[in-house]
């Protein structure tokens, strides 16, 4: 009974998940029709008569309606096909291969060091609670947050690139650089992200243990003569896992999302800059796609972080 129990509370997560992508999918194409001037104007530039606008806009199926195109959009991504670019011509797969990869690979380094990082001083924060280590991380951790992401990224920027000259200016990457290179490369935004996301994900973390220690098995300990530190690794962080798997898939989906800002910032040749380069010429394929790709990627790991957290805590699976 119980797994019957389990299994349909995950489907339904599922459910909702394919709802909010289909909910997003309408958000993401009516925010690109909805945007002012003409695609086919912005394509043809100075060389726009009657004649060639028409042209291009039958070429592109634009006269007709738009919940017809939007399906077709719909229906060609689910198969995989999403579409041309109006500017390049190219397909809009080849163009996202290398970007997507980039983005992603930005994304990983960052988690890699944010995530042990933060929940590490979460920890550190809940075990010296109101006292000079907490105070410190808190009002750190503060200021990260209070910082936007393009600001502190400028910030780095002058000091790390202009000032000391550590790192280069401009982040990009290539395949014939080696994992090294590569590294020093993305030195600047993965640093960006890591303060930002660290922030968030501490206090979270901090909260998340506190939130275990007014219990009442955690008073039984301390009846007991056990040490805070030994309360808090043995008994409050193995209950607390599951609202820190939870934060720590959340923080994954806020670095796929967050690296938007990143890029344009230290000009990475990531999803993040090719979305804000089609904009900028109007080339709606190109930013539907991208759009509909960072949303199903932020949608699938918090759906993640959701079926996790079912699975790790038993009471998320009784109906209340």
């Amino acid at each position: 009974m119980e797994s019957a129990g389990l299994s349909g509370l995950i489907l339904k997560r599922l459910a909702s998940g394919l709802v909010t992508l289909f909910i997003v999918s309408l958000m993401v194409f009516a925010g690109t029709e909805i945007l002012p001037g003409d695609v086919a104007h912005a394509i043809l530039g100075q060389q726009a008569t009657p004649d060639s606008v028409q042209a291009i806009r039958d070429e592109l199926g634009l006269d007709r309606p738009a919940i017809l195109r939007y399906l077709e959009w719909l229906y060609n991504f689910v198969q995989g096909d999403l579409g041309v670019s109006l500017i390049s011509g190219r397909e809009i797969t080849d163009l996202i291969d290398t970007r997507l990869r980039n983005s992603f690979f930005l994304a990983s380094v960052a988690a890699v060091i944010a995530i042990p990082f933060a929940v590490g001083l979460g920890l550190v924060a809940a075990l010296y609670e109101d006292r000079l280590a907490d105070k410190s991380i808190t009002i750190m951790t503060l200021v990260f947050v209070s910082l936007p992401d393009f600001l502190l990224g400028y910030l780095l920027l002058l000091v790390g690139a202009v000032t000391l000259g550590w790192f280069p200016a401009l982040s990009r990457i290539s395949s014939s650089m080696s994992f090294i290179e590569q590294l020093q490369a993305v030195a600047l935004p993965c640093l960006t992200l890591v303060l930002v996301v660290s922030a968030h994900t501490m206090r979270l973390t901090r909260a998340a243990v506190l939130s275990v220690m007014n219990q009442a098995y955690i008073e039984m300990a301390e009846l007991k003569g056990a040490g805070r530190r030994r309360i808090i690794l043995r008994h409050a962080l193995p209950n607390a896992l599951s609202p820190v798997l939870n934060i720590v898939m959340l923080t994954l989906a806020y670095l796929i999302v967050g690296v938007v800002v990143v890029e344009a910032v230290f000009n990475y040749s990531g999803m993040g800059q090719l979305m804000i380069d089609a904009v900028s010429k109007r080339d709606m394929p190109l930013v539907q796609a991208c759009g509909l790709i960072f949303a199903s990627v932020y949608v699938l790991l918090n759906l993640s972080a959701d079926i996790l957290s079912i699975l790790t805590n038993p009471r998320r699976r009784r109906p209340k």
